[in-house]
């Protein structure tokens, strides 16, 4: 275990960290821990690119939610600037929707001395540049199936200055079961499988240059591509196939609200 948990904490760059059952269970435990640091009324949130539970588990821990804009799910850190005096917290992925970078610096500094900013990084661990703890208070991860740790199983969170003690009421009830052997494993090699999904991604932009590729110039694990008609959907969806690429067609909240294909590239053998 110990060096598992030595392997994490060089990731993150955070000396705080707890192991727990889930991705899910990390993002209640950092919602909780918001709840219990800070009586503020309102969780930020990113309009798309996000995760799934990030909305619900917030609202039932009793806090209203607010959406910050995005530019096709990179946040707009000007916006945040303005909302986050009013905020307990501001959870958002990186990257975006799996595949966009997030401009961590900017936002970390829009949330600082204001809100806690709380960054998951289930899709970015193993590249220190974007999971980085320097630029968040609390992160959070997945070790769930098609993560670059592929555990299919389990989770952390991460805090600098002493935070975690803030969810000291909720850690009791995450409980992990973890092959210690197994998960040391999958976090060696996370960094080679994330490099992969990054060249992956590459050839595929390269590809499909002629399509409107969301964020083309910003690293990611997935590729999102815009289509304006069902004849340019076509197109894309005969190019995954060809190519053996699982997708899946968005407006999707964990993706992109618009008409476009993520091609799941995170789901790819390695």
């Amino acid at each position: 275990m110990n060096r598992s948990i030595r392997l994490l904490k060089e990731y993150t760059q955070h000396e705080q960290l707890k192991l727990v059952p889930s991705g899910n269970a990390a993002i209640f435990a950092a919602i909780a821990m918001a709840k219990n640091k800070s009586r503020k009324a309102f969780i930020l949130i990113p309009d798309q690119g996000g995760w799934l539970t990030y909305e619900p588990y917030a609202k039932l821990l009793g806090f209203e939610v607010k959406k910050i804009k995005t530019d096709n799910g990179v946040i707009d850190a000007e916006e945040l600037r303005e909302q986050a005096p009013k905020a307990s917290a501001f959870l958002y992925s990186n990257p975006g929707g799996y595949f966009a970078e997030q401009p961590i610096r900017k936002i970390y500094n829009a949330c600082k001395g204001k809100c806690l900013c709380i960054m998951d990084v289930s899709g970015c661990i193993g590249d220190k540049a974007l999971c980085n703890g320097d630029y968040a208070d609390v992160m959070i991860g997945s070790f769930g199936k098609w993560k670059p740790v592929n555990m299919e199983y389990g989770g952390f969170i991460s805090a600098k200055d002493k935070l975690l003690h803030h969810g000291k009421a909720v850690f009791p009830m995450l409980k992990v079961n973890f092959d210690y052997d197994v998960l040391l494993e999958n976090l060696k090699k996370a960094p080679e499988r994330i490099y992969y999904f990054y060249g992956r991604c590459v050839k595929i932009k390269q590809d499909l240059k002629e399509f409107d590729i969301v964020h083309k110039d910003r690293k990611g694990i997935n590729v999102v591509v815009k289509f304006d008609s069902e004849s340019e959907k076509r197109k894309i969806l005969d190019y995954c196939d060809k190519h053996k690429l699982e997708y899946t067609i968005c407006p999707r909240y964990i993706r992109l609200m618009d008409d476009a294909v993520s091609i799941e590239v995170k789901r790819l053998d390695y």
